[in-house]
């Protein structure tokens, strides 16, 4: 049985076994796994039922994998995008709505027009409608409320701000190794 590119990732650990990145969550796919496997660069930590075979080898395709060699983590977040909106939590800093992704601009505090640069001290996430509302202007003159100054997050910031939102799929073996904000069970 052949077995699907996009079918059983599996969760990449650094060697401390926490997540190399939570958004996006530090996943390979399996053909990218069992060739790590092979070079000896990961152990498996946990496995699916699912084999893999060739003729003169079989193995159950690893689910969660742990790096041998620690790999050190940028200290500095990449200044894009979508790490703005993840350090806003998807939240117009104006009107404090909550919005998916592709609802949201990012607004520059002090305008380009008046010497505003595009950083992280002077970018924060906006609906498009309070970004329009705002125009031009800097949110004292437009009369509106900042609800949280802009800053550079720290890697460890944007993380924890990443497992508030956890991805669409998780397999029940990468539990264990992710801390998403959750309700506990009793």
């Amino acid at each position: 049985m052949s077995v699907p590119a996009n079918a059983y990732p599996a969760l990449v650990l650094n060697a401390d076994f926490r997540p190399l990145s939570y958004f996006p969550l530090s996943i390979w796919p399996w053909h990218e796994v069992v060739k790590a496997v092979f070079l000896d660069r990961v152990s498996i930590v946990c496995e699916y039922d699912q084999m893999v075979r060739s003729p003169t080898f079989e193995m159950r395709l690893p689910s969660v994998i742990s790096l041998k060699e620690y790999v050190p983590l940028n200290r500095k977040p990449a200044f894009t995008r979508f790490n703005v909106f993840l350090r806003d939590g998807f939240r117009c800093q104006y009107s404090g709505v909550r919005l998916p992704a592709e609802e949201l601009t990012f607004d520059h505090v002090l305008p380009r027009a008046q010497g505003g640069r595009t950083s992280w001290d002077n970018v924060v996430t906006a609906s498009a409608r309070m970004n329009l509302l705002k125009g031009n202007r800097t949110p004292e003159a437009a009369e509106m409320r900042l609800r949280r100054r802009p800053r550079q997050p720290s890697v460890f910031e944007l993380q924890r701000q990443a497992r508030k939102f956890p991805p669409n799929y998780l397999h029940e073996s990468w539990h264990d190794f992710l801390y998403w904000d959750s309700e506990l069970q009793n």
